[in-house]
């Protein structure tokens, strides 16, 4: 087989409310990734400003815009600077009072490859995304770039086996999820504990089930909440790669910005898959079921 390790650069950071400076601060890492060899990057979750899902305000919606926009154009740029195929989070405005939580995705010569609008959208206590977002409509397709199929999903995709397997299906490659996820200031210790080792497992799961690797990159630092109510997010950082045995290829730490740099060895793919043949071994024929909502 030809060799096929794509060096992937990890963006962890954290944001202000200038998203001007985020954007800058974010164009000087992908930079840094690429100087040191990263031909794929990928950045978190809603990366131009802060988590903005905190609280419901209307106001809030003017954060949003067109694909393709001033954004868009911004990190096609980039990436054609760069050379790298670069994976973004974008608050999309679609149209008047229709919005979506967006991934878009630009190749090495800054063309836009594709993009996936979020699935399943969270309703939490800060994390009230279900007023800032409808639905995805896309589907779960991969999208074509020059180092491959990507399938890339978005936060609370990542708690869904359904996702990450109907990616797979279609020929996905790496899966790949942008993320802003943490921990309310109420959180024991050891509840943290508990909801970070489920989020890491439950993607290193998506990575064994399916065959291939999986790539999580999540913001890290504090971010207030504006109403007062709660003591805000601290987001958890701890960025990952998992090879296709759910082995971890490598983690940032949870409190520190940091720009990851780990191979990613495509052709461990078929070899884990002739190994484990998952695929092969499903029951297609008895899985109907998994249509409906609940079993009676």
């Amino acid at each position: 087989m030809n060799e096929r390790i794509i060096k992937t650069g990890l963006v962890q950071q954290c944001n202000t409310a200038d998203t001007a400076a985020n954007k800058e601060k974010l164009a000087d890492n992908i930079r840094q990734c690429a100087r040191q060899g990263a031909r794929l990057v990928v950045l978190q979750e809603l990366h131009n400003s802060l988590y903005f899902c905190q609280t419901e305000n209307t106001e809030l919606f003017s954060l949003a815009e067109s694909v393709p926009g001033e954004s868009t154009r911004f990190y096609s740029e980039i990436a054609r600077e760069t050379g790298t195929v670069l994976v973004t989070s974008l608050f999309e405005k679609r149209a008047p009072g229709l919005y979506h939580n967006t991934a878009v995705v630009f190749d090495s010569d800054g063309r836009m490859a594709g993009k996936y609008r979020k699935m399943h959208i969270p309703d939490d206590p800060a994390y009230y995304e279900k007023f800032y977002f409808t639905p995805g409509d896309l589907g779960f397709s991969p999208i074509e770039t020059s180092l491959g199929k990507l399938g890339v999903l978005v936060c609370w995709d990542q708690w869904y086996p359904e996702a990450a397997r109907l990616m797979a299906l279609q020929g996905a490659e790496i899966l790949i999820y942008p993320t802003a996820i943490g921990w309310e200031s109420s959180d024991t210790p050891e509840e943290q504990q508990r909801q970070l080792n489920a989020w890491i497992i439950s993607q290193r799961g998506h990575a064994v089930a399916n065959g291939i690797p999986v790539v999580s990159v999540n913001r890290t630092g504090h971010e207030p909440d504006p109403s007062g109510q709660t003591g805000g997010i601290q987001f958890w950082g701890n960025s990952f790669v998992a090879g296709p045995q759910g082995e971890i290829l490598a983690m940032a730490p949870n409190n520190e910005e940091i720009n990851l740099l780990v191979d990613i060895d495509l052709n461990r793919s078929e070899n884990v898959r002739r190994w484990w043949p998952f695929l092969r071994d499903r029951r297609i024929d008895a899985y109907g079921d998994i249509l409906k909502r609940f079993i009676d």
